[in-house]
């Protein structure tokens, strides 16, 4: 039984399609991967999922209730978690605090049971000896940390990762898979917008591409990646053909 839903959702800035008739289910635990060029609508899919923006036209639903009317604190509350690609910390709380907000305000715990959570979240992402820095002090990598763990200490049972991995050295990125994977064996499905390809190969079990705002391939990582349509739009396969030899 799908927990996220997207039914025939669309949507335009002007002439620009970002999204067109998507459909898409995730399950509890699935781990899916967000592939596609520069342009190809994978942020504002994100964005429509987490109420940023509203679709034209179509539905989402999360754990079948309709997101339609829902304002994004109300859908943070309800479970769905989300990193940015450009972090947004809260620069004048350190990073405890930031983290602290998340559990309070997304997964709706008070006291010790909030800043257990918090920390668990910053032990998490590796961000616990900068727990009483300013988050205006990070650098972009840590940044980039602090948005994973506000999303985990929100409590979750989707999270949204938007381009997480970009930047860091492969030591990184190997402890970054390695707390995806550890979300999908708690049950939370992830969904991961990402360059880094080779990321998601050691993480996901389905990848999706996009292009112009429509599903190009949906299936089983290496198949998409090798298939036709996604060595098209990934300039005749070139990108592809370094992570995916042929």
């Amino acid at each position: 039984m799908a927990l996220l839903q997207l039914v025939d959702v669309s949507k335009k800035f002007g002439q620009v399609v970002v999204a067109e008739r998507i459909s898409l289910e995730i399950a509890a635990g699935d781990a899916v991967g967000i592939v596609g060029p520069n342009g190809a609508g994978k942020t504002s899919l994100f964005a429509m999922v987490s109420g940023d923006i509203r679709p034209d036209a179509g539905a989402i639903f999360f754990d079948r209730v309709n997101l339609s009317h829902l304002a994004p604190a109300k859908r943070a509350k309800a479970g769905i978690g989300r990193t940015y690609q450009v972090p947004r910390p809260f620069e004048h709380m350190t990073v405890f605090e930031n983290a602290l907000v998340a559990a309070q305000q997304g997964a709706r715990l008070m006291g010790r049971r909030s800043h257990a959570q918090a920390y668990e979240a910053l032990e998490r992402t590796g961000l616990a000896d900068y727990a009483n820095r300013p988050a205006g002090e990070l650098t972009l990598l840590h940044r980039k940390r602090l948005e994973l763990a506000r999303a985990l200490a929100s409590g979750p049972r989707v999270v949204l990762l938007d381009e997480i991995a970009g930047g860091l050295t492969d030591l990184e990125v190997n402890e970054l898979t390695a707390i995806v994977r550890e979300l999908k064996t708690e049950g939370i499905a992830v969904v991961w917008i990402e360059h880094v390809v080779r990321a998601l190969l050691s993480t996901v079990d389905r990848l999706v591409c996009l292009a112009a705002g429509s599903i190009v391939a949906d299936g089983e990582p290496r198949e998409v990646l090798a298939s036709d349509a996604v060595r098209a739009v990934y300039m005749g396969g070139k990108i592809i053909n370094e992570v995916l030899p042929t």
